[in-house]
């Protein structure tokens, strides 16, 4: 199938993706607009995996502020370049994460950042609701490490459905951005303010 300009245009705005990578895409996937998407926003992902490691000590502070003034949340988010951070892309990422702080009152950023006693406890609590279920003995752990994965999805700001497409995570969102702007992105802290709550 010979591929158009259009074709490669058309890909071009839905990825943000190169010319040339665009072209190689619809000429691997045989003109298939939705393979190409599929095929270059994986190549994007494995690259911004590959970013991982890379020194992110630029950024901005995100920030939200609720209809009412009653609930807001910050968030401070790094990438490589004072270029990048300064881009209306990034700035938006960093709101839209803003927002999520406040929509969904994630407790921490990544399941390694919650707190081993926290963890424990959470851990006994689940063992007894399991136990007083009368579950086997054999199968607890199982259903215990099942309920702790639940908690991390809950209260883990990268690990929790994005506000606006619950289909993906905010981890999955981050890496995309990271892909898109081709540079290492980390989310590095946030907070939450409510009116009249008390730690």
């Amino acid at each position: 199938m010979a591929i158009t300009a259009e074709m490669v245009k058309e890909l071009r705005q839905s990825t943000g993706a190169g010319v040339l990578e665009c072209r190689k895409a619809l000429e691997a996937c045989e003109g298939d607009m939705d393979k190409a998407m599929q095929r270059l926003r994986e190549k994007g992902l494995a690259a911004a995996e590959k970013r991982s490691g890379r020194a992110a000590n630029q950024g901005v502070i995100g920030s939200y502020i609720h209809t009412g003034s009653r609930v807001a949340g910050l968030i401070e988010v790094n990438c490589e370049t004072d270029f990048v951070a300064r881009t209306d892309e990034f700035q938006e990422m960093a709101h839209e994460l803003a927002m999520q702080v406040v929509a969904a009152r994630p407790r921490w950023v990544n399941a390694e950042d919650v707190p081993a006693d926290v963890l424990e406890a959470e851990k006994g609590i689940y063992r007894k609701q399991v136990l007083a279920e009368g579950k086997p003995e054999n199968i607890v752990e199982r259903i215990v490490t099942g309920k702790v994965e639940k908690f991390y999805d809950q209260y883990c700001l990268l690990r929790q459905p994005h506000f606006r497409n619950p289909d993906v995570t905010v981890g999955d969102y981050v890496k995309e951005q990271t892909a898109k702007m081709g540079e290492n992105v980390i989310v590095r802290r946030f907070v939450r303010y409510e009116v009249g709550e008390t730690d």
